[in-house]
């Protein structure tokens, strides 16, 4: 009876408005920890940074929608590039945020995803970023791109409805810490790309040929989104 209760309108609304106690200190340091494995090794960064990938065209195929461009399609690559496609005009503001969103987009995902379990809402969490994930689905226009996002997404969805407590608040965090250090690693990458004259077409010399703004101050924009995401989110998190 309580579980079908917890599936009527009223039940599912509670269930994803309530607050959810905060985790023990060492659950939020060993999902620090654990973020930190799959990021800093390159090996495991190769693997783990789908997921990123996945955040950073995400961010393109979002704005675009919100500035009014067409979102034709986003494609995610096996070597963990990604390209996401709209019309509209080739310049302007909704160009500009459009190719701007991508670098910053893991990060300030981890900075609102720690807002939210510094409010203790962990169930919110995980349903909105289920939700996330089921719409961009929509929009992947390759099979690998298919098959990474329905991965992530049925994780998500797994954890949130059959899931104890506990596991879906260490999840929840590490999923957090995951984002806010995997938006660190990528500009700098970019950085090393753009000074051996490998990345002539990234989002920053985009963005500068949109802007005549130098692609090093895009490139400084960049890092100063993912690091004051990376401290600002992690103060949240360790306020448990």
């Amino acid at each position: 009876m309580n579980n079908l209760a917890a599936l009527a309108p009223s039940g599912l609304w509670d269930r994803l408005t309530g607050i959810q106690p905060d985790p023990d200190l060492w659950v939020v340091l060993a999902t620090l920890a654990a973020a930190l494995v799959v990021v800093v090794p390159h090996p495991l960064w190769r693997v783990s940074r789908n997921a990123i990938t996945i955040a950073h065209e995400g961010g393109h195929g979002l704005i675009a929608l919100l500035t009014g461009r067409q979102l034709t399609g986003i494609r995610l690559h096996s070597d963990t590039s990604g390209l996401t496609v709209s019309r509209g005009k080739p310049y302007g503001l909704g160009m500009i945020l459009t190719a701007a969103a991508g670098y910053i987009a893991p990060s300030l995902l981890g900075l609102g995803g720690a807002a939210l379990l510094a409010a203790g809402r962990i169930t919110l969490l995980l349903w909105a970023a289920t939700a996330l994930l089921a719409v961009m689905l929509v929009m992947i226009r390759n099979a690998y791109g298919v098959l990474t996002v329905v991965l992530t997404g049925g994780a998500f969805l797994l954890v949130s409805w059959l899931a104890g407590p506990q596991v879906q608040a260490a999840f929840a965090y590490a999923v957090v810490w995951f984002l806010l250090f995997g938006g660190v690693r990528p500009p700098f990458e970019l950085q090393s790309k753009r000074r051996r004259g490998e990345a002539g077409d990234s989002d920053a010399d985009q963005l500068s040929r949109l802007t005549h703004v130098p692609a090093a101050l895009w490139l400084f924009l960049f890092h100063a989104v993912s690091l004051c995401s990376l401290i600002g989110g992690g103060r949240w998190l360790l306020e448990v």
